[in-house]
């Protein structure tokens, strides 16, 4: 019986070892990606005149006119985090705030499509965070959008010091979006109107289990929960914890939710479940048929941009005539 239990004991500490290590290499291959941030800005500057070309030269542009600028600030957990800003291209005329929030391994500059959009069609002032361990902001590991919600909160009275509009919009593609959402169940101020996502996922778990099948499919499932208790040991959050439908029950102002049906990334499904999870206040839905993931802008571009263009118009009747 005794030599039974010590080979029962051997056994459980090496499958326990396993369960550490293969918890252990998840959380990293997740979250601390080898290539990322300022090391990464170079191609993140081609991608995003891939998605709409001249918008480095048009980001530069500004910068050199000064009417781009940006800024640091001390992040939730005290690490720098990053932002750009620029006014509405017809100052007097503005319509509001657009804040911006980039997908996972990206920064500001992949998104400037919806900066250009933003500011130079609808006529949005505009902000541009990088999240941490992305862009020129610090961090220790990429946060999924979860705890990022404490630096967009903060970001959010930023953006209102610069600009005193009563009118602001969270727009966020992917993990942006999935940020906006988390966002969006949190106590806001009175000028935060609405939010856009854009192809975000429904829960980081799932999303995690979607990539862990494909990447790597001979990987027990199991392996997910050594690496959200890893995480959660690390970093301070589990993956379970992750989840946007909580936060969208509680939402109650106007959401927009896009999703390219051919998005094999982040499921279409999770358009459904998002949409279906916000149970207050008005929501708009548009599928952008053919599209894959992050890409319904490039491929309809006119019709994403009246889109986003007759949301907001809405929401601004909304407020003119008091509900909202």
């Amino acid at each position: 019986m005794k030599k039974l239990l010590n080979i029962v004991f051997i056994a459980v500490a090496a499958i326990s070892m396993q369960a550490c290590l293969g918890g252990k290499f998840m959380a990293n291959y997740a979250l601390t990606p080898e290539v990322h941030g300022v090391n990464d800005i170079e191609r993140t500057r081609h991608k995003a005149d891939s998605l709409m070309p001249g918008s480095t030269a048009w980001f530069d542009s500004l910068m050199t006119l000064g009417v781009m600028r940006d800024t640091f600030v001390v992040g939730y957990n005290n690490k720098k985090v990053y932002a750009a800003f620029a006014p509405a291209k017809d100052p007097e005329h503005v319509n509001g705030t657009a804040m911006i929030v980039h997908g996972y391994g990206d920064n500001h500059f992949v998104f400037l499509y919806l900066a250009r959009m933003y500011r130079d069609q609808l006529n949005y002032n505009v902000f541009m965070p990088d999240l941490q361990y992305h862009g020129y902001s610090e961090g220790d590991a990429i946060q999924m959008g979860y705890l990022d919600r404490f630096d967009i909160m903060n970001w959010i009275n930023v953006a209102r010091g610069l600009f005193p509009q009563d009118f602001m919009v969270l727009h966020g593609v992917s993990m942006g979006a999935a940020t906006v959402m988390f966002t969006s169940g949190e106590a806001l101020p009175h000028y935060v109107k609405c939010f856009v996502e854009d192809c975000g996922y429904n829960s980081v778990r799932g999303q995690f289990a979607k990539n862990l099948k494909e990447s790597f499919p001979f990987i027990p499932k199991d392996l997910l929960n050594s690496a959200s208790i890893v995480t959660h040991h690390r970093y301070g959050w589990y993956f379970s914890e992750a989840d946007c439908t909580p936060a969208l029950n509680r939402c109650e102002k106007p959401m927009l939710f896009i999703h390219g049906d051919a998005d094999d990334f982040v499921p279409f499904g999770d358009l459904q479940k998002n949409y279906d999870a916000k149970i207050h206040g008005y929501k708009e839905k548009w599928v952008a048929h053919g599209a894959v993931h992050a890409n319904s802008y490039a491929k309809y571009p006119e019709e994403y941009t009246e889109k986003v263009s007759s949301f907001l118009k809405t929401v601004h009747r909304m407020v003119e005539v008091g509900n909202l």
